[in-house]
């Protein structure tokens, strides 16, 4: 894949973590004009802002991520669930509303969610995060189908085991129970690659991949599949 992007304006929000820097660096490389936000998107009217701001968009890339909370699902707070929902999914109406109906005007667009396959397979003490997750995924289905009709593709890559360093550090990393995990659960035997999923990413981006509207991706060696 080479300047799949050539001539494109990108959008990629919390472009300082999660899979941010690398997204950055991917999809210049394929030739994008890259508008990187690093404005926190909790706050209610920044994802309007970071949008106007940015000017002509032919591409959205939601990239959000937090920390994951590792909470017994008995034992969440009312106050946990609403910052997690407000970090992760609470953004992405915004960005659609800001971003969506110039891409609908000129029937033209694209947005891709940077999610997470937490929501496809169950995890012990994560339901606060898995359920904003899910909530993530399901709204990128509802919306993917909907924009269709005006030549907008809405996508999630759904990623676990991706080499980042908001979820997998170099100290998790180098924890032998952690590589003992990995190499359980994931067949292919280590983590992807930050600038495979990336690159998919880009791929997505494309026009090369304008046949696909609201579908999730698993990026996840192979994870969700056992």
């Amino acid at each position: 894949m080479e300047n799949a992007l050539a001539g494109k304006r990108v959008l990629i929000t919390q472009a300082d973590a999660f899979m941010g820097p690398v997204l950055c660096e991917v999809f210049a490389e394929q030739g994008a004009e890259v508008v990187a936000s690093a404005d926190d998107l909790a706050v209610v009217d920044a994802a309007e802002r970071v949008v106007r701001a940015a000017g002509h968009i032919d591409v959205v890339v939601a990239n959000l991520a937090i920390k994951a909370p590792s909470t017994a699902a008995i034992e969440v707070t009312d106050a946990e669930w609403r910052d997690v929902f407000a970090a992760l999914v609470d953004p992405l109406p915004r960005l659609v509303r800001a971003a969506a109906p110039a891409m609908v005007e000129r029937r033209a667009g694209k947005i891709l969610l940077m999610g997470s396959a937490s929501a496809l397979r169950g995890m012990k003490r994560a339901s606060t995060y898995s359920a904003a997750r899910g909530a993530q995924l399901a709204y990128v289905q509802a919306i993917g189908v909907e924009l269709a009709a005006h030549n907008v593709q809405v996508n999630a890559v759904a990623q676990n085991f991706v080499d980042n360093p908001t979820y997998f550090p170099p100290e998790v990393q180098a924890n032998p129970r952690f590589q003992e995990r990995l190499a359980r659960e994931v067949p292919l035997g280590r983590l992807v690659s930050a600038r495979e999923d990336a690159l998919f990413a880009a791929y997505l981006c494309s026009p090369a991949a304008d046949c696909f509207v609201g579908q999730v991706f698993p990026v996840c060696g192979g994870w969700v599949g056992r």
